[in-house]
């Protein structure tokens, strides 16, 4: 009797919690559907941030309808960079009528409506922004220079650009701050044009530190051999900031002066410069630094650097930096840091291969009730990509905790492990909504209702 009370419980129960489920999902859906087009600014700001939180698009459209027409500072302001942090087009005729018409507008809007312009490359929007730069108007013009930058590095206007702000450097008088900007901006021109402008002010001993290590940024962003001596100059500075922003700024370069600068770097007594070493390498995937990049990893006082080492070294990626990783994860005495960190590196680099030392360590941490090292290699294991994930990703999607389950659904998307449908329905029907969201998100990126 209670066997087939059981059966008869499965066979109508679980079919309605499915289509509650989906049903309660397309409520959701439609009641804020319903906010975007009726709701208070309150309500719609609040919305959006957490559209941003959930990293979910399906109400862009809406969102660019309710734009248009909006004045509303609090929702143009939210949307303008809900959009822009994800670099999605659609709002850029209501960003330059922002600043076109910003006698009528807020200034939390105006300044949105430039970010967003830069961040999403809007290249019509090239003339607003010279002409707002060319206005002067202080509270808008750092902005706008930041934002022109950005542009001009997608496409042919570089140059132009470059030349433009260049100009207006020499015969405008900006204050440090605009100079700042504009040196920062003719970098993200990408422009060869900036280069010899850029090494003379790296070069250039009477200049404020903050402006020469603006400079050394930009001319890496070039990348134009044409900047490299400026930049090697500066890697012997007497600022140890300078020297620090030098040794970084060598990553785009190369040729054996270049190899000989890091690897020098690695000696600095200031930890900023070894740790710009250590990115430099990264950057170049230098071999040669493997050794000290070992010796940092393990010995230096400084946790930052550490860490930097240890992420060099799974950019460089040969057997030899591969083994350096494996060390320092099985190694116990390491702190969790160390350890999470290279267990990160190994997973990117070499995931079939160390996937079951890894899973081994992950479970030694759990029975330890080592809570922070156990909840940094579920993070890790969240986000690796391999091709024999699907038994972990099941384990954890049947272990009571909602930090895992919700980790593995991260596995089956990142994997697509479609084998694993029903198991995500379960979680789509599950208590914890915010788990049960995601099981549904993961579902409608397969194109199962």
């Amino acid at each position: 009797m209670k066997i087939k009370f059981i059966l008869i419980f499965f066979f109508f129960f679980f079919p309605f919690s499915l289509v509650y489920a989906q049903d309660e999902g397309r409520t959701q859906e439609a009641a804020r559907l319903a906010t975007i087009q009726y709701g208070t600014e309150t309500e719609i700001a609040a919305l959006i941030q957490t559209l941003k939180t959930e990293g979910a698009d399906y109400l862009d459209n809406e969102i660019i309808t309710l734009v248009e027409t909006s004045r509303n500072s609090r929702i143009l302001s939210g949307a303008f960079s809900f959009f822009g942090e994800r670099e999605k087009s659609g709002l850029e005729s209501r960003a330059i009528r922002a600043v076109e018409e910003r006698d009528n507008e807020r200034n939390e809007t105006i300044l949105a409506a430039i970010d967003y312009l830069g961040r999403v490359k809007a290249a019509n929007a090239l003339p607003v922004l010279q002409k707002l730069i060319e206005d002067g108007e202080k509270r808008l013009l750092n902005p706008a220079i930041r934002s022109l930058g950005r542009i001009s590095g997608s496409g042919s206007a570089g140059a132009d650009s470059a030349t433009y702000l260049i100009d207006f450097y020499e015969n405008n008088s900006p204050d440090d701050e605009g100079r700042r900007e504009i040196v920062a901006a003719l970098g993200a021109t990408g422009s060869a044009i900036a280069v010899e402008f850029l090494a003379g002010i790296a070069s250039n001993g009477n200049e404020r530190a903050t402006l020469r290590i603006a400079a050394l940024d930009s001319l890496a962003k070039i990348g134009d051999p044409g900047g490299l001596k400026a930049v090697l100059d500066c890697v012997s500075a007497d600022d140890p900031n300078l020297r620090a922003a030098a040794v970084t700024a060598l990553g785009p370069f190369s040729g054996s002066a270049v190899d000989d600068a890091i690897l020098d770097a690695f000696r600095d007594s200031y930890y900023r410069t070894r740790s710009a070493a250590a990115l430099a390498s990264r950057q170049r995937k230098l071999a040669a630094a493997v050794p000290y990049l070992k010796f940092r990893a393990e010995r230096d006082e400084v946790p930052t650097v550490r860490e930097d080492a240890i992420r060099a070294l799974g950019a460089i990626a040969d057997s030899e930096a591969a083994k350096v990783l494996e060390d320092l994860f099985i190694e116990r005495k390491n702190n969790d840091r160390v350890r999470i960190a290279a267990g990160e590196m190994l997973m990117q680099i070499r995931s079939e291969q160390f996937l079951d030392k890894f899973i081994m360590e992950l479970d030694e941490a759990k029975q330890k009730n080592q809570t922070a090292l156990y909840n940094g290699l579920l993070k890790v294991i969240g986000g690796t990509k391999g091709s024999n994930m699907e038994a972990i990703t099941r384990r954890l999607m049947q272990n009571s905790g909602v930090i895992e389950r919700s980790y593995a659904l991260d596995m089956a998307a990142n994997n697509n492990l479609t084998s694993l449908t029903e198991e995500v329905k379960t979680l789509a029907k599950d208590r914890n909504e915010s788990l049960a969201a995601k099981a549904r998100r993961t579902l409608e990126k397969w194109g199962v209702q």
